[in-house]
This record gives C-alpha cells, structure tokens and sequence, in this order.
C-alpha cells in the first residue's frame, strides 16, 4: 500500500466511524462526493487545505488522520 491508499483507509474508516456517508462527509467538507470516493481508493494525492476540511467535517484534530 502506498502512502495514498493509507491515508484514503484512514479517511474511510473515520467516515464509518461517524456513521458518516460519503454524500454526507461531502456536504460537510464542501468537496464533491467522487473526490471523496477517491480519496478513499487511494487515487487522489489531497492538499494539506483538503486535510483541514476533512479533519472539521469528522469533528476531528487533524492529526488523527495520521494515527
């Protein structure tokens, strides 16, 4: 696995955590719903910007993506 596909796992796995969908984690975030379901597949290289609109939509600090 490689350092995208890791951090997507994370990304998924918080998702379900919150009982989140993907379409939901969208609208919280402000990203698109097929961004989100790259990230989460390992093809999308995100931003550190991208990271801080996940880590508030999952009600999270976000170095819990690293975790």
């Amino acid at each position: 696995m490689d350092i995208k596909e890791i951090f997507g796992e994370k990304v998924k796995l918080l998702r379900k955590g919150k009982e989140l969908s993907q379409e939901e984690l969208a609208l919280k975030s402000g990203l698109n719903r097929p961004y989100i379901s790259g990230i989460e597949q390992g093809k999308r290289n995100v931003s550190l910007e991208v990271m801080e609109k996940l880590a508030e939509a999952l009600e999270i600090h976000i170095k819990e993506l690293f975790e």
